[in-house]
């Protein structure tokens, strides 16, 4: 059976390589080019690649979006901090090609946010909900996609607003604690892939429900996982819940 050719934005960087390191294993996937700050796409490739993936800057995904859309080439993302304005192009982009978007893809951690979702549902506004993330010393944005996608969880499961009722600085004289927040916390340092924790804190007991990452190289199986799944995909706007089977559409 004849490999499908993958366009990699973001070849360089740290998910990028994790996703060189796995295709090269491949039977079923190999790069049709590698895409980076020094090496910009080759528009011939276009006509030869089934599956784009981009894993680099808000910026990088912008430039290269309007030639995937004109050459109808699905595109699996986890590109974190696109502003306002970026997401709303993604997501038009989405009635053009099949993309899935994800601040995390391993399997793992969607579950997580669907039981977080659960659990700020069934506990209700008794419980306070925080957020407590943790990566490695160069990771630029902050709180990190997974952190907001779980937050975004929470929020839907308890009825909060996500851009009203976010907190993501205390310091000085903050008053007591607001009803209907979720606070976030940060930790950048050394080499933490990634370590991920949501709180429920009543006044007798709290739930805490986490995540680990040990290895890099979970993320780039959760985004082959979701590029095969996404190879018979309509187009739309998709999640790794949509990939794992725990939305119905």
């Amino acid at each position: 059976m004849a490999k499908s050719a993958l366009i990699l934005n973001g070849a360089t960087g740290r998910m990028g390589k994790a996703i060189i390191s796995l295709i090269e294993l491949s039977s079923e996937w190999q790069i049709a080019q590698k895409i980076d700050r020094h090496v910009q796409l080759d528009s011939g490739v276009l006509m030869q690649a089934d599956m784009a993936m981009d894993f680099s800057s808000p910026e990088a995904l912008m430039a290269l979006l309007p030639f995937l859309q004109a050459a109808k080439i699905p595109l699996v993302t986890g590109t974190t901090g696109l502003g306002v304005e970026q997401q709303i192009q993604l997501q038009q982009a989405a009635k053009d090609i099949p993309i899935v978007q994800s601040g995390n893809m391993s399997p793992g951690v969607t579950l997580l946010a669907d039981l977080v979702e659960q659990a700020a549902r069934a506990l209700g506004p008794d419980y306070d909900i925080e957020i407590h993330e943790a990566h490695h010393r160069y990771k630029k944005d902050a709180p990190s996609g997974t952190a907001l996608m779980l937050g975004e969880a929470a929020a839907k499961g308890a009825g909060i607003d996500p851009d009203t009722g976010s907190v993501f600085a205390r310091h000085g004289q903050t008053g007591p604690r607001q009803n209907g927040t979720i606070g976030f916390c940060v930790t950048r340092g050394g080499g933490i892939v990634g370590d991920h924790k949501v709180q429920f804190i009543g006044q007798e007991e709290e739930l805490a429900l986490s995540h680990r990452a040990l290895d890099r190289k979970l993320f780039a199986r959760g985004a082959l996982m979701a590029a095969a799944w996404l190879k018979g995909a309509r187009s739309g706007f998709y999640s790794m819940r949509d990939v794992l089977g725990l939305t119905t559409r």
